[in-house]
Formats: structure tokens, sequence, C-alpha cells
């Protein structure tokens, strides 16, 4: 099934996205336990990164990064809400958080499957 682009827009509106997830779809949704996803508590699903657009609002962005700075996560700087980050376990992809999808609710998409942030390769020395 070919994926369609989808809307996806921070709480305030200041941030919107035009996405078109990868094949799977919503399929591809997880959490991850590392310290910040296990805080944040979003689950995204898979976009690549050349499927990402940012409709309206770049300049309201906000990047978090840290340890290896491979994952890039972004914000809403007026909201607070993570609309999407490049990943850390596949650097040609971003997630893009379910909750921010037009028409999706991240609730009907359970169960959703974890992934071990906690013991991530590039972590290992």
């Amino acid at each position: 099934m070919t994926e369609t682009p989808r809307k996806a827009t921070c709480h305030c509106g200041a941030v919107e996205l035009e996405v078109t997830l990868v094949p799977a779809g919503l399929g591809t949704i997880r959490r991850c336990d590392c310290s910040f996803c296990r805080r944040r508590g979003a689950a995204p699903v898979s976009a690549r990164l050349a499927d990402l657009k940012v409709v309206k609002g770049a300049e309201n962005l906000t990047l978090y990064t840290w340890g290896t700075h491979t994952a890039q996560h972004w914000f809403c700087a007026t909201c607070g809400i993570y609309t999407h980050h490049q990943r850390r376990s596949n650097p040609e992809q971003y997630g893009v958080n379910a909750g921010c999808l037009e028409g999706v609710n991240p609730r009907d998409l359970e169960p959703v499957p974890w992934s071990d942030g906690v013991n991530h390769p590039s972590d290992r020395a």
C-alpha cells in the first residue's frame, strides 16, 4: 500500500509538517526506553528524510540533542510539543510523533512495541 502525504501539527498550530510515511505506515509505531524517550513518552512512526517537509513554522522549531548528537529532536518553541526527530537507530529516517498526525490517535494503535534504547549499539565502547 502506498502512503499518501499526511499533515502533522504541534498543539498550538505554529508548526505544520507534510509527511509521507514509509510503506508500512502506522505499523512502524514504537516507543523507546532510552533516558530521553521514556520521559517524553511519545510514540513515533517512520518517514524517510526526503519525505518530511516543514510547511509552516520552521523558525518556531527548537532542536534538542545530546550524547552522540546523532538523534536530533525537534519541538515547537511555543507549546513544547515534540513533532519529529532524526533517528539514532537509522539516521536516514525521521521518527514522527504519531500524536501530531491529523486524524490519528496513538491509543487506537495499541499495543505499541518498545525498542531497547537503554542498550543502543551506539553507546557501546
